[in-house]
């Protein structure tokens, strides 16, 4: 496996959605600054060579760091740089598949919404680095998906799982404690970093609230 999670606290996704293109550089550093564990660039509307582009001013900011950085669903902008890591969802390439063709090394990620996807992903523990579990809450970047609410945190907490997961969708500072207190110990948080003006600062006050 590529990275080791299990100490990890908060997984940050630059989203283009939110931060412009011009920005992406300077929100990056703020999310490193802050101490995020993993970065996901997350750029839904552009297409790959466009992720490329992007991903050509995003990696030199990770050379002197052990924070990995992987890109949503585009297993060929991730093979074009070495290293690079795969988020991947239910509907993109099955989890085996994708470990193949990015081969060791590389860190691999799998979006989970129910127990059973869940219990897939778990089973998936030899190809699979982390998996996340959400939404959560109602959030805009998933316009398509109900929420799963805490009770499924709860469940996934219960399994006991042998790979580090990630809570996410709509979590806020005002409700991570919920999150936290339904049995997650690593939450991802998305408009409430992005839209803020010092990141960096809303990311230690998430690990914070983690670490407790």
């Amino acid at each position: 496996m590529a990275a080791d999670l299990q100490s990890a606290l908060f997984y940050a996704i630059l989203d283009t959605g939110y931060v412009p293109r011009d920005s992406l550089v300077d929100k990056c550093r703020a999310l490193l600054a802050g101490g995020a564990d993993i970065i996901q660039l997350r750029a839904k509307h552009e297409n790959t060579s466009e992720r490329i582009e992007i991903l050509n001013t995003l990696v030199p900011l990770f050379a002197d760091t052990e924070v990995p950085l992987v890109v949503n669903d585009d297993l060929e902008a991730a093979l074009a740089f070495p290293g690079l890591g795969l988020h991947v969802g239910q509907d993109d390439l099955p989890p085996d598949e994708a470990r193949e063709r990015l081969g060791e090394g590389r860190v691999l990620g799998l979006s989970t919404h129910s127990p059973d996807q869940a219990a897939g992903a778990i089973d998936h523990a030899a190809v699979l680095d982390y998996f996340a579990v959400g939404p959560v809450f109602a959030t805009p970047t998933k316009p398509d998906y109900t929420p799963v609410g805490l009770n499924l945190v709860s469940h996934v907490a219960g399994l006991d799982a042998p790979l580090p997961w990630f809570a996410i969708g709509g979590i806020k500072l005002h409700n991570v404690a919920q999150v936290l207190a339904a049995g997650a110990r690593r939450v991802v948080a998305v408009s409430d970093v992005l839209c803020a003006e010092d990141s960096a600062a809303v990311i230690r006050d998430y690990k914070s609230a983690c670490s407790r």
